[in-house]
């Protein structure tokens, strides 16, 4: 919970900064390069291995993460110093969260059993966005336990179309009736 509320304070600085600088696009594209950068298990543990001088992490970053601005660059730095890069990945979450309200724009976290094709992203996109009255951008997760269907997060809402949970409804709904001979665990 710390590394996630830590992560937000930090997107929310970054954001304040890029909108005063009007780099909102260009943090978004510093932020998904150093997140990518650190996905690295093997720098991550460099990067905060206690024996190895700040000076010789500073030269690995830079020829790393070539092409970042120098604030965003100071910012990796900050992380290093404070042993937080673990929160990374959630910062980013964060500051496009933060950017996508900024543009009205909603997230919808769509968790399906199998992959979406494009075409299908566009048409869930489309009513999605009919749903919320504002754009919607799509993440997608796979999760074969909702056996079908889908699953949609929208800010505090929660759209479950899986089969998993309609069959789980039929089944009380059974039980209800008094037909538990007809449903087996």
């Amino acid at each position: 919970m710390a590394r996630a509320l830590s992560a937000k304070r930090h997107a929310q600085a970054v954001f304040q900064i890029a909108l005063e600088k009007e780099e909102i696009e260009k943090w978004q594209a510093d932020l998904e390069t150093i997140a990518e950068s650190l996905r690295n298990p093997e720098l991550v543990a460099l990067l905060e291995n206690p024996k190895l001088h700040f000076s010789e992490k500073e030269r690995i970053l830079k020829n790393i993460l070539t092409g970042i601005s120098p604030i965003a660059m100071n910012l990796v730095y900050f992380l290093v110093a404070k042993n937080r890069l673990r929160i990374v990945e959630n910062l980013v979450i964060e500051y496009r969260h933060l950017v996508n309200a900024y543009y009205g724009r909603e997230t919808a976290e769509v968790v399906t059993a199998i992959s979406l094709s494009d075409e299908e992203k566009k048409r869930l996109q489309k009513r999605l966005a009919a749903i919320t009255h504002k754009e919607v951008v799509i993440t997608t997760q796979l999760n074969p336990d909702i056996m079908g269907g889908m699953v949609a997060k929208i800010g505090d809402k929660l759209i479950d179309g899986s089969v998993r949970t309609r069959l789980q409804e039929l089944r009380k709904g059974l039980i209800e009736a008094g037909l538990s001979d007809y449903v087996s665990d």
